[in-house]
């Protein structure tokens, strides 16, 4: 492990990719806010996805150090590999599935090397994982698991697979749950907050946070939005590889007003500009995107789930649906009811300051790896 001594601990973060979604929001949100107190150092096991470097303050610390691959065939030379390479640091912070190879480096090597502690997060599961979990995956994961110091997971669903699936002792199991600066989303955004939107006259705003990959399944809101293209517009903010999947499913059903707005920081600044947010993902787990939709005031139609339905104020709940058909009757509804918008929209955002505050949730994270670090108070 390297020596700590008097210089700030040396945080390695390995990432399946590092394109921007929630993980990667909450990470480098972490990252701003605790500025010189750490030495932060971002690997991915997807070279070319690192988008979210663009969120990360320029005053911060942090470098990108080109790590032995991350993924491949199992052999004991690429775990060893891997093991030398997290001998440099004070501690290891590895993301979802995609990090699981370095997560199997540190059970096979963490005594024999003296490695430094590791604690695993994880979020959700990407497209081959969103409708069931494979067993061999599972098993793998037991096995990897079984040194990590720490799992965190931000939402009941996955603290139950965790404990259930994974077979993870209690005490190691951490629920935390993403926050924002809720404060921030109170202001009214300026009308011309986002760039790349020109509004089509007499259309509400059905706006996304998304990053365009299968697992979010854009086309399906695409679809949802068409059966009132009449009255709605829709809004895709977040980049990825399903772009054009997204503009022909968009062209194929006359939704010729469409914006996909890219990749764009702060969200605060431009969230408030949607009359409706949905989300149309086969899986998520506690949705980031969601809390800042709420925070804004924003109602929302939403799939069910993770934990999306005991997030939203229980107004909103009857929003929150089981398919596509529904998806669409839920945003007609709220498009025809602008009384109730202002309602749903006022709940969730009561429900967000009072339950997701981030002041919470970067109390916990600075804990739980101040412990791991042994400096109980190193980021605080």
């Amino acid at each position: 492990m390297a020596e700590a001594g008097s210089r700030p601990p040396r945080l390695l973060h390995v990432h399946g990719s590092f394109s921007l979604g929630g993980k990667e929001a909450r990470a480098v949100r972490l990252m701003n806010l605790w500025g010189d107190r750490a030495h932060h150092n971002i690997v991915s096991a997807a070279p070319d996805a690192m988008d979210a470097r663009e969120a990360i303050d320029p005053a911060i610390r942090v470098d990108f150090p080109a790590p032995p691959p991350l993924t491949g065939r199992p052999n004991p030379r690429r775990f060893r590999q891997i093991a030398q390479f997290l001998k440099n640091f004070d501690l290891i912070l590895s993301y979802n599935w995609g990090a699981m190879d370095a997560v199997m480096a540190h059970r096979l090597f963490s005594r024999a090397m003296g490695l430094p502690p590791l604690i695993h997060h994880e979020d959700g599961f990407n497209a081959d994982e969103a409708h069931g979990l494979k067993f061999q995956r599972n098993l793998y994961r037991r096995l990897a698991l079984r040194h990590a110091g720490a799992l965190v997971v931000p939402s009941i669903r996955l603290e139950s697979i965790a404990r259930q699936v994974w077979r993870q002792p209690e005490n190691k199991v951490h629920l935390i749950r993403n926050g924002i600066g809720v404060a921030r989303y109170a202001a009214p955004p300026s009308p011309d907050a986002i760039p790349a939107l020109s509004r089509s006259p007499g259309k509400l705003l059905v706006g996304t946070l998304a990053g365009l990959r299968p697992v979010k399944n854009i086309p399906r809101l695409v679809r949802a939005v068409a059966a009132h293209r009449d009255r709605l517009q829709l809004l895709v903010v977040g980049e990825g590889p399903e772009r054009d999947a997204i503009l022909a499913e968009a062209a194929a059903h006359g939704l010729d007003d469409i914006c996909l707005a890219g990749f764009m920081r702060d969200p605060w600044r431009f969230v408030g500009l949607f009359d409706i947010f949905a989300l149309s993902s086969d899986s998520e787990q506690f949705p980031i995107s969601l809390v800042e939709a709420m925070a804004a005031g924003v109602p929302v139609a939403a799939m069910n789930v993770g934990d999306v339905a005991n997030m939203v104020a229980p107004e909103n709940r009857s929003f929150i649906v089981l398919d596509e058909e529904q998806l669409a009757a839920a945003l007609g509804a709220l498009a025809g009811d602008a009384e109730l918008r202002a309602r749903l929209g006022m709940a969730n955002r009561e429900r967000a300051a009072r339950d997701f505050e981030e002041a919470r949730m970067v109390d916990a994270y600075a804990t739980l790896y101040g412990k791991a670090l042994a400096q109980p108070d190193i980021l605080r």
